[in-house]
């Protein structure tokens, strides 16, 4: 691939999507990503989402390629604790610029792979690490998902102002310290220039979701932020429409509120923005009124205004979306005989050709072509199978 990361190398020693997130951008952007999978994590994904046994052929290549995060990489399955695959292992950290892993804390040293380790096999190396609450500190060992750290970094309080701690229901935490990941990376690269050195990235998905507390703390100390009352602001609503489906409404600027009330035929309701006495009456009238005609004319009425409206999609919606369309976030990759649909690259760079695309291949599909690449032949090959390097058990036969 080409694009403005070609000539990048980056060993991904990932399983999640928070580490997953700088691979994904890095080879959107052209690296070569190298992603470093052990028989057991396979294993255990196997186990703990539950996929047919029996899924093979195209199914399984569908089941492979459908995460858009996992796109633009090349495969080996690789047991990096087994004696055998040490000097594979040793070769293509010192090819790479960047490597990134999401174990905890400790897990990747004591397979002989800690930072410090490879810093010595390859000074340039930047080692990511991403984990759940960091290198460091009282909470370092332990291990959670997305919402543990939300609830860790304060975000899911009441201050979305539901009566109690709620889910989000999509994957905030992991996103946010995916893409902290890539800044850091990229980071550390701008600084590789200068000095000649990597660095050790240390991202938490647990300090990557206190950003979402941001606007909080910016308006009141923290012992003094006041808890919702759950009630309706007119700084935005969610509105079911006489059809059934819904739309959004972030009117919360002066300008824009008193379009709307005009627009909705409310005038009276312009100068009341910030009358909360007045805020459960005008709630209650404009869900009424939204339940009088369908999203479609509301829509078209509020965006001849220049409301803040849009509608609340579905995931289909969203991708197959004109303008998701024409911003290049929608992505369909022929796989075998089937398609997949994906999520773009989340950015545009002016000038740069789009980037290219290759969805993931089943797990070590591209295994020979990156050891022939490193200098390994076909008796070598052979002789790795052999020994156990790349299931992690001594096979039958080469």
């Amino acid at each position: 691939m080409t694009g403005p990361l070609s000539g990048l190398r980056v060993l991904d020693f990932t399983r999640f999507l928070p580490g997953a997130y700088t691979g994904w951008i890095a080879g959107d952007m052209g690296a070569d990503v190298i992603r470093v999978e052990n028989p057991r994590e396979l294993a255990k994904h196997a186990r703990m989402f539950g996929h047919d046994p029996d899924d093979a052929g195209d199914a399984a290549r569908l089941r492979r390629a459908r995460p858009s995060y996992w796109r633009n990489r090349r495969s080996i399955v690789l047991d990096p604790g087994h004696p055998a695959a040490r000097p594979l292992l040793e070769t293509l950290v010192a090819s790479a610029d960047i490597l990134v892993e999401d174990y905890r804390p400790g897990v990747m040293a004591a397979m002989g792979l800690g930072q410090p380790a490879l810093a010595a096999i390859n000074p340039r190396l930047i080692y990511a690490s991403v984990s759940f609450a960091g290198q460091d500190g009282p909470l370092a060992g332990r291990a959670g998902h997305d919402p543990a750290a939300l609830a860790l970094a304060g975000a899911l309080s009441r201050l979305n102002g539901l009566p109690q701690p709620s889910l989000p229901g999509v994957q905030v935490a992991d996103v946010l310290a995916g893409a902290h990941a890539a800044i850091a990376v990229l980071v550390a690269l701008q600084e590789r220039e200068r000095t000649g050195f990597g660095r050790h990235v240390d991202v938490a998905m647990t300090d990557a979701a206190m950003p979402l507390i941001a606007v909080a703390l910016g308006r009141a100390a923290p012992d003094d932020i006041p808890p919702p009352d759950g009630g309706w602001h007119p700084k935005g609503g969610v509105w079911e429409c006489g059809d059934g489906l819904w739309l959004c409404t972030t009117d919360m600027e002066p300008r824009y509120w008193q379009r709307f009330c005009a627009a909705v035929d409310r005038p009276d309701y312009a100068a009341r923005q910030f009358d909360t006495e007045a805020h459960p009456a005008i709630e209650a009238d404009l869900r009424a009124l939204f339940r009088t005609r369908p999203r479609a004319a509301w829509l078209a009425l509020l965006e001849a205004a220049d409301t803040q409206a849009m509608p609340v999609l579905t995931p289909a919606e969203a991708l197959r979306h004109p303008h998701a369309e024409a911003r290049g976030m929608h992505v369909t990759l022929p796989v075998g005989t089937g398609t997949v649909e994906q999520i773009g690259t989340p950015f545009r760079l002016s000038g740069a050709a789009p980037p290219e695309h290759r969805p993931a291949g089943l797990p070590g599909a591209e295994r020979d072509a990156i050891l022939g690449e490193l200098g390994f032949d076909a008796e070598a090959i052979a002789a790795l199978a052999a020994a156990g390097a790349f299931s992690g058990v001594r096979e039958a036969s080469a």
